[in-house]
């Protein structure tokens, strides 16, 4: 938790409800791309692009976020994928 002080900080000072853009970056395994895409509700877009050697694929996700715990929660549920790097 102690990670994400600043993050919780600079979200405190914003409105929510709110559209947050979630940005990962997983070694381009298909069960990496699972894992990312688990964290989110089934109906959310998910966009995709893998990196110029095919190593890794950055992942985008826009989902409407109802607080600053439910933000985090999704970083420290990351946070146990293996490789995973979020911006």
């Amino acid at each position: 938790m102690k990670d994400f002080e600043s993050l919780r900080g600079q979200l405190e000072q914003t409105d929510f409800p709110q559209v947050y853009f979630f940005k990962f970056i997983v070694p381009n395994q298909n069960d990496n791309v699972a894992k990312v895409s688990a964290l989110f509700p089934s109906e959310t877009q998910v966009q995709m692009k893998p990196s110029s050697s095919g190593k890794f694929i950055s992942i985008g996700v826009k989902q409407v976020m109802l607080s600053t715990d439910s933000i985090i929660n999704i970083y420290l549920k990351a946070s146990e994928i293996e490789g995973i790097i979020s911006l």
